[in-house]
């Protein structure tokens, strides 16, 4: 079982949620049932919002590859919880770069606010609109796990 810590992706964002507590484990599964659980449990952040979560070749900006594996939505205490199954321990994006194939791993993890204003109660009406969403609009990254150990990597 692997377990890490999120850190706000701010010094704006940590203050604006100071008691905010974002903890990953993943169950490494994959061999046995063909996929890992990938569980989310987040405690103070900003109420009654959603967040995209996504596995990432790097945790902060410039993000490389990344990979949308779900949301978390709060509730009205902030709080929130999620289990996804998907492969995690083995995550990986292929490319071709100049006709050579490149693989990255998939070893670091981000939230963002999955709608561009939920942050603004935090960095104003004129913050970043970003395309880390479904629907190719979302807030800031705010969370990620530049701060812990990778996931591991095959």
């Amino acid at each position: 079982m692997t377990r890490l810590s999120l850190t706000p992706s701010s010094p704006d964002l940590a203050k604006c949620m100071p008691n905010a507590k974002v903890r990953i484990t993943v169950r490494s599964t994959v061999d046995e049932i063909g996929f890992d659980t990938f569980k989310v449990r987040a405690r103070h952040l900003a109420p009654n919002r959603s967040f995209t979560v996504f596995l990432l070749e790097q945790a902060a900006s410039p993000f490389g590859a990344a990979e949308y594996i779900g949301d978390i939505t709060t509730n009205r205490y902030g709080n929130a919880t999620n289990a996804f199954k998907l492969i995690v321990d083995e995550a990986f994006s292929s490319t071709l770069v100049n006709g050579q194939r490149t693989r990255v791993d998939l070893n670091q993890v981000g939230m963002w606010f999955a709608d561009p204003a939920d942050d603004d109660f935090c960095l104003g009406a004129n913050s970043s609109v970003t395309p880390f969403d479904g629907d190719n609009e979302a807030g800031v990254q705010a969370f990620n796990s530049a701060n812990t150990q990778p996931l591991p990597a095959p």
